[in-house]
């Protein structure tokens, strides 16, 4: 069996154990390193591994074909994508600018087009999809107005002198007092997807009791980030809803997509399939 997931170190933080084959009686599966856009359009595609990790905002397109598995996924508080500018500005500076997004179909896009929609009602501009990590110096450098941002951006957008326009997270919680969704962890329908399930909540489980043996699958992966980072990385989004979704995590999920679809932003779809159980 193939998964996919980020390079980035809560993911290879949650599954160093299953696939490392430290999971008692667990076959370890076999690893892709994919940014978020790519797996995506894999699963849209009913391409790409069995298991993978996706975006939250993606499930509309794949739940046919893919359960969403409760454990695994990162969602939190605090943890929010970030609106990003050169400079300090307001909302109404971003109305028919250019705008990199990290991928039309990521929760972060889709949490930013339902702020958008009520803050800034006249429309921003071009929307570019970047990988996340060539948004920052793009707005540094003036090739794009403004950025949706994600993952250890939080912790390093001052060292490119730029300035923070609205945190997604602090809205969305402001507005629902739910945490985030955003990255699911789904798999094809036709496998035993409840072991699959519980091999993921495992892992989660052994990377908690035995921090220090992932530490270097962490680091060799973490894209030239401190050891102080990736730390942090790993503390804001690998929490309880990592082990288990619960009835918080599955609310946040439906508030989510039962708002977008609200707007038509997403394809209406059964909510009820985004539970497993």
């Amino acid at each position: 069996m193939k998964i996919a997931f980020s390079p980035c170190p809560n993911d290879t933080f949650v599954f160093h154990a299953w696939t490392h084959g430290l999971l008692k009686d667990t076959e370890a599966p076999e690893v892709t390193f994919a940014d978020i856009h790519i797996t995506n359009h894999w699963a849209a595609n009913k391409e790409g591994p069995e298991v993978m990790k996706i975006s939250y905002a993606a499930l509309p397109w794949v739940l046919e074909d893919y359960a969403l598995l409760p454990s695994g996924g990162a969602l939190g508080y605090g943890c929010g994508p970030l609106v990003l500018t050169k400079g300090e500005k307001t909302p109404e500076h971003l109305i028919g600018k250019t705008v990199a997004v990290p991928s039309e179909r990521s929760t972060a896009y889709l949490l930013f087009r339902l702020w958008a929609s009520k803050v800034i009602p006249e429309g921003v501009g071009e929307i570019k999809v970047m990988p996340f990590d060539d948004i920052m110096p793009a707005v540094r450098d003036g090739e794009i107005d403004a950025g949706l941002v994600i993952h250890e951006a939080r912790f390093t957008y001052h060292n490119y002198g730029l300035s923070l326009v609205e945190d997604m997270g602090s809205w969305w919680e402001r507005d629902t007092g739910f945490p985030i969704p955003l990255g699911a962890i789904i798999a094809r329908r036709h496998l035993d997807t409840q072991v699959l399930a519980d091999n993921a909540r495992r892992s989660v489980e052994y990377a908690w009791e035995h921090p220090e043996a992932s530490s270097d699958f962490v680091m060799e992966n973490a894209q030239e980030m401190s050891p102080e980072v990736a730390q942090s990385h790993i503390e804001l989004y690998v929490n309880e809803f990592t082990r288990k979704l619960g009835e918080d995590g599955y609310a946040a999920v439906e508030t989510l997509l039962g708002r977008a679809m609200e707007e038509e932003l997403i394809p209406s779809f059964d909510l009820k399939k985004i539970r497993l159980y």
